[in-house]
């Protein structure tokens, strides 16, 4: 009887530790190995996407050179990249190699780039987007004292002082003079005086085309040397500065300045030119106030008479405070 029992139980039991090994062994097998993917556009296109319709730029403009563009190749992203349209008009492109695209539509770029591609035997029915990131043709190019300089789009009507604002404003070495040169005639510059304050006058606040490139100039500086109390390079505001005002940046002239004797030197083509300037005469309105150029040099020099009269008071009160002391001892 316990024998028939034992031999019930150990039928079962051997049937379910062959169906768990069975089971083992199926998941251990292999898997067939998947097809490997297509190097190639073909592959995915069934579902590629329709060339020609992604970049904002116009579908009838031609691409040029300093444009900014993004090429990508569908199924085969190794070849996608972004690259600038060089100044001869050509463009590197992974395995095609240099590509001249400049003067061509979008589409007939991606056309181009997808002939070279088959041609060459590296992609099978490639399928080519480009993308204008940045376009020369179509932006300001922004240079000189702003904060970012480069190159900022053209959409509707855009004004000089709106494209400041957009490259960030101006920095803290910035002029007051914009030049701004015109693609359609580059010979005819503009010359511009910006104003202190941008929101409130805006007489110069001069259209700006498509291709234009504006220069904000450093602002000019000028240094006071000598016997004075700060010496030191001062920029020119509003394009225009004085003695008298650099003299008073400069924190005025010291006790042993010789004012009448103070000059300008100024760089001129045949060399360094010395300009008088009777500052003592200035200052008490005889004689006029004079305007400084970027790059002068205001030199103050010291009066050695003045400087041995001091040096005889200081020492003479050096000496009266020594005897008075002996003489309250």
């Amino acid at each position: 009887m316990f024998r028939q029992t034992r031999r019930s139980y150990s039928q079962p039991l051997c049937l379910l530790i062959l169906s768990v090994l069975s089971v083992s062994a199926l998941a251990q097998t292999p898997a067939p190995d998947a097809a490997a993917p297509l190097s190639t556009a073909a592959s995915t296109a069934g579902t590629a996407p329709q060339t020609g319709l992604r970049s904002p730029f116009s579908p009838t403009a031609k691409l040029s050179a300093g444009d900014l563009i993004e090429l990508t190749v569908f199924g085969v992203p190794d070849l996608s990249t972004k690259a600038r349209i060089g100044s001869g008009g050509d463009v590197y492109l992974p395995l095609v190699d240099y590509v001249h695209i400049a003067d061509l539509t979008v589409d007939e770029a991606q056309d181009l780039v997808q002939k070279r591609l088959e041609d060459g035997g590296f992609v099978r029915n490639p399928h080519v987007s480009i993308f204008v990131n940045e376009s020369a043709s179509q932006a300001v190019n922004m240079m000189g004292e702003v904060a970012h300089p480069g190159a900022y789009p053209v959409i509707g009507d855009r004004h000089l002082f709106d494209l400041i604002s957009a490259a960030g404003g101006l920095t803290e070495k910035a002029g007051r003079n914009v030049t701004i040169i015109h693609r359609q005639n580059p010979d005819q510059k503009m010359e511009l005086h910006l104003p202190s304050n941008l929101a409130e006058d805006t007489d110069n606040n001069v259209a700006i085309n498509a291709g234009d490139t504006i220069v904000v100039s450093r602002a000019g500086i000028v240094y006071v040397v000598g016997d004075v109390a700060r010496p030191s390079g001062f920029m020119i505001e509003d394009n225009s500065l004085t003695v008298l005002k650099a003299l008073a940046l400069a924190g005025g002239g010291t006790r042993t300045a010789s004012l009448n004797g103070s000059k300008i030197l100024r760089q001129t083509p045949d060399g360094v030119k010395e300009i008088p300037v009777p500052l003592q005469k200035v200052l008490r309105a005889k004689s006029p106030d004079v305007a400084m150029l970027k790059g002068d040099v205001l030199f103050v020099p010291g009066s050695a008479g003045k400087a041995l009269a001091y040096r005889s008071a200081e020492a003479a009160f050096s000496m009266t405070s020594a005897l008075a002391v002996i003489a309250i001892r």
